[in-house]
């Protein structure tokens, strides 16, 4: 072989190794630890790799998306800690204990198999779970207290393997349990900014928990389901107009354009009559301007909770309600949240509600056998 060709084969050679090392993330691992990456294909604030006997999982912070929030090492219980990756926070899965303080992610940890592994939680007045109300009783999961102001001292007794909590901008920390040693999942599933994407999540959970292949599974059929729906309530060829929730205070909270629940009006054939911008969450009006826009409004819904809600007690509170069309009309559907585990269920499983929703928009549409029933007209 001639120098020049050994030259030119020894460049190739150094290229395509640095190319493969590059691929496995520069973390000095090996070529044949060289990772694979899970495809997520909606989720815009999560990234996982799999390696052999761990997990890699990157969230990037939703405040400022040029930045990682956390960064995650699934470490197979047992296994070594490889090289690399020195800024991962390092947790050993399946979890065996720990303490969730979502009703949400409870209700998928439950779903998952693993309710044994839910050993605290907070903001017990809103837990409706019957499973999780007998696990509280027995003393097998423990009260610990309020998620803004966790009892810290009886999540340290529970020496949990990790804290799943909900990050808020400028959270400041986690005080004393941030300095407790115990690992901190940031769960930040709730700022993605569509149905699906908040869900795929679920193949996240699934790996803290064991249930790997049960999530990603549960996701699969999420996302197929939704899609069909979806689907479906775009041949309808009139859209009605569709009025969220009611006077809270002094203002109305309703669905940006871009927001996950803005969106779901659109995909299940109705028109957000607040669509018409780019707001990814939920936007704060006075309840004269909502009125003033949306008082032809044709279907109303609306999330509530503890008190029974009638039409009479709706135009007792206010007369300002009765100036909307769906009242008048009778076409306003109420879904009291702690008999209906609206807020449980659907964050993982948005095909349920689109189902319900399509359905009430479109009864004229046959849709899958997929509602809950989280809503029902309400009477006078």
């Amino acid at each position: 072989m001639s120098g020049i060709l050994k030259k030119t084969c020894y460049v190739t050679f150094v290229i395509v190794m640095s190319f493969l090392l590059q691929e496995c993330g520069g973390h000095n691992t090996s070529i044949q630890d060289c990772g694979h990456k899970i495809e997520m294909r909606y989720a815009s604030n999560l990234e996982m790799e799999e390696y052999d006997g761990y997990t890699i999982a990157k969230i990037r912070n939703p405040w400022d998306t040029t930045r990682t929030l956390h960064t995650y090492m699934l470490l197979e219980r047992g296994a070594s800690r490889p090289k690399g990756f020195s800024s991962a926070t390092v947790i050993e899965v399946p979890l065996d204990k720990s303490v969730v303080y979502s009703v949400v992610h409870n209700s998928l940890i439950h779903e998952l198999g693993r309710e044994d592994a839910v050993s605290g939680v907070c903001d017990t007045e809103y837990v409706s779970e019957s499973w999780l109300r007998k696990r509280l009783s027995s003393g097998k999961t423990l009260d610990c207290g309020s998620s803004m102001a966790p009892n810290v001292e009886r999540i340290l007794q529970i020496s949990p393997d990790a804290v799943l909590l909900s990050p808020f901008e400028n959270s400041n920390g986690y005080g004393k349990l941030g300095h407790a040693g115990i690992p901190i999942v940031e769960c930040a599933d709730y700022m993605e900014t569509s149905p699906l994407g908040r869900a795929e999540w679920m193949k996240f959970y699934g790996r803290l928990y064991g249930r790997r292949e049960k999530a990603d599974s549960m996701f699969a059929t999420t996302e197929r389901e939704y899609l069909k729906i979806r689907e479906l309530a775009s041949s309808a060829e009139v859209r009605p107009k569709i009025l969220l929730d009611r006077i809270y205070g002094q203002s109305w909270s309703v669905p940006g354009g871009k927001s996950t629940m803005g969106i779901m009006i659109e995909d299940a054939g109705g028109l957000n009559p607040f669509g018409d911008n780019n707001v990814l969450g939920s936007m704060q009006l006075s309840p004269e301007k909502v009125v003033m826009e949306s008082g032809d409004a044709d279907i109303w819904l609306i999330r509530f909770s503890k008190f029974p809600l009638t039409l009479s007690s709706m135009a007792a509170d206010r007369q300002l309600y009765t100036k909307i069309k769906a009242y008048r009309e009778g076409r306003v559907y109420g879904s009291d949240s702690m008999k209906s585990h609206i807020f449980d269920e659907v964050a993982f499983h948005p095909q349920w509600l689109l189902a319900e929703m399509a359905g009430i928009f479109h009864p004229e549409i046959e849709m899958p056998e997929l509602s809950r029933n989280y809503f029902n007209i309400l009477e006078n």
